[in-house]
């Protein structure tokens, strides 16, 4: 798709790929012109019925830096003044990332290709699934610039790895390897990084292959069973289930399965 500066998103064979694009500044995501581009990008796809998984990526060597640390320490007379401006800024600014990618009905799967710290890091555990190159890195490293991830990233980290792990790496402000990161539960798999974006696609084009509508539910139930008490989900189950359940895929997918043909959905 055509109209952006600092991201490509591309979309064939119901699977969109949001590419941060500014490969010389290690695809910084602190600018507001690039902030405005992802959660743009977020609404089409969310508002794209031809889509069924979304991957994000980064070009060149990294994955993403979060915030651009030179052009923040340019920026540093803009940040005096009353704190109430500053969080303003805040929940215009980059805040509205992480609740642009939350509310897409979509699987998101992030392909981690290389550095991802700070802002990147926290744009990693918003992904619902992540697969790591060997050469990738992760870091949240607020704390050793004096500050707390203001884009919310302490929310996502948490549900991803836990408490305790959370808050080592949050006090430590320490970088760690692709194995390490596995081993946290910050990423499904480690691939060899020429196998990263092959194995992302294989993975996409599955889930892509379900039926569209149910897809999309699917995704929304996860979501809600993280907020919600046992009887609140199960009504919410309940009802989710009964809509699935009148499609027409639910009857192509009954079909297959005793005819063992493979499944053509139509989304309806």
């Amino acid at each position: 798709m055509s109209g952006y500066k600092d991201i490509i998103l591309d979309v064939a064979d119901r699977i969109a790929v949001l590419t941060l694009n500014m490969p010389d500044t290690r695809n910084s995501i602190s600018g507001q012109n690039t902030i405005e581009e992802i959660v743009d990008a977020c609404k089409r796809v969310q508002n794209d019925d031809g889509v069924s998984v979304l991957i994000i990526t980064g070009a060149g060597k990294s994955f993403s830096s979060g915030g651009n640390v030179k052009a923040m320490r340019e920026r540093a007379n803009e940040m005096e003044g009353p704190a109430i401006h500053l969080q303003e800024r805040y929940r215009r600014g980059i805040q509205r990332i992480p609740l642009a990618i939350d509310a897409l009905d979509v699987p998101v799967i992030g392909a981690i290709n290389g550095h991802a710290i700070g802002a990147g890091c926290d744009l990693a555990m918003m992904c619902d699934i992540r697969i790591a190159s060997r050469q990738a890195v992760f870091g949240e490293t607020f704390l050793n610039l004096g500050i707390i991830p203001g884009d919310g990233g302490s929310w996502f980290l948490v549900r991803q790895i836990g408490y305790q792990k959370s808050a080592e790496l949050t006090f430590t402000g320490r970088i760690v390897d692709a194995e390490e990161a596995l081993a946290l539960g910050m990423v499904l798999r480690v691939v060899e990084h020429e196998s990263l974006m092959p194995e992302v696609r294989a993975l996409a084009e599955v889930i892509a292959a379900k039926p569209p509508r149910t897809l999309r539910l699917s995704k929304r139930i996860l979501k809600q069973a993280q907020r919600t008490t046992l009887s609140d989900f199960l009504d919410i189950c309940a009802v989710t289930q009964a809509i699935a359940q009148t499609t027409d895929d639910h009857k192509i997918a009954m079909e297959a399965f005793f005819e063992k043909t493979t499944p053509v959905f139509k989304g309806q």
